[in-house]
């Protein structure tokens, strides 16, 4: 169990909940914003179930093109379409036996719900091109950071296809809601960063523990470590000071518009944004004009 999230003393009901359900067969959908580890919790339940000795798959649904769905997910032949030169097994095969982790299922397109739901409930799949029919014996675990019931209701999102996947709900609380663990989040990375970078960094100074503590953090533990990261890197004595996290009002610092790249623009125009949004994907998305899915290939692409 990775040690930032057994410490979190807020977690702990999270904690409780996944020893309960971990060992169950239960569907099981994590919900919180971009960031609050939702995949960590889908392997600590994957860890804590009778399926930890088989695979657990990983897909991120918002990253997956709607062509390809079908065949990611179920597999195809060969010469089923243009491109398809050779047997492939989908996402489903591929887990049997285990557990396939799903995020950002509220990416996943309308009409391929009910192909995702079929198979949910029959255990039951045919390769594209393909009439064999395959059975597969899969948990599934789901990750979202939106309302699910509310998509429902506007008709973005299968209503059974949500009673399916969503047996037990955990929902993980922003970094704004359980500031008490950052004295131990940053504890925690700091730690395992400088073994990393071979640095001498001992702690935080009184002024940069208060800037955290005070910061939104939009991005949440991600944005929480990458910010350890950069700090510890740019930190020249023992203790990480204020001007080294690069946060809130510490930006003194950053170059001048002019001097900044493309790239280095994009990156802040988002962060601002999605610190206006309190971290809300959707709203951030619209507000820069993209869709979820072209927000979140960019924001993996900055690391944010």
């Amino acid at each position: 169990m990775p040690d930032f999230v057994a410490s979190a003393a807020s977690m702990q009901p999270v904690l409780e909940l996944i020893a309960r359900v971990g060992p169950s067969d239960a569907n099981v959908l994590i919900t919180g914003e971009h960031g609050t580890g939702k995949e960590i919790v889908a392997r600590l339940l994957h860890a804590a179930s009778p399926r930890a000795r088989m695979p657990l798959v990983a897909v991120n649904a918002a990253g997956l093109p709607e062509g390809t769905f079908e065949s990611e997910f179920f597999g195809h032949v060969k010469g089923a379409f243009t491109d398809a030169r050779a047997d492939r097994i989908g996402r489903f095969e591929l887990a049997s036996g285990g557990t396939l982790f799903l995020d950002e299922i509220a990416n996943v397109p309308l009409r391929q719900q009910a192909k995702l739901l079929r198979v949910l409930e029959t255990g039951e799949l045919e390769r594209v091109g393909s009439s064999q029919t395959r059975r597969v014996d899969v948990r599934l675990l789901c990750a979202t950071n939106a309302q699910l019931q509310e998509e429902a209701k506007a008709g973005n999102f299968r209503e059974d296809l949500l009673f399916r996947i969503n047996t037990v709900e955990i929902r993980l609380p922003p970094l704004r809601e359980r500031r008490e663990d950052i004295p131990l989040l940053a504890q925690h990375f700091l730690s395992r960063l400088r073994t990393r970078y071979r640095k001498q960094v001992h702690g935080f100074s009184a002024p940069a523990m208060q800037l955290m503590m005070q910061y939104p953090w939009p991005g949440n533990v991600r944005e929480f470590e990458h910010s350890i990261e950069r700090a510890l890197l740019l930190s020249t004595g023992e203790e990480i000071e204020p001007a080294n996290l690069s946060i809130g009002g510490q930006r003194a610092g950053a170059p001048p518009l002019e001097s900044m790249s493309i790239e280095e623009m994009e990156v802040a125009f988002i962060r601002r944004v999605l610190r206006r949004c309190d971290g809300n994907i959707s709203q951030a998305a619209e507000s820069l004009g993209l869709s979820r899915a072209a927000l979140y290939r960019r924001m993996e692409k900055y690391g944010l």
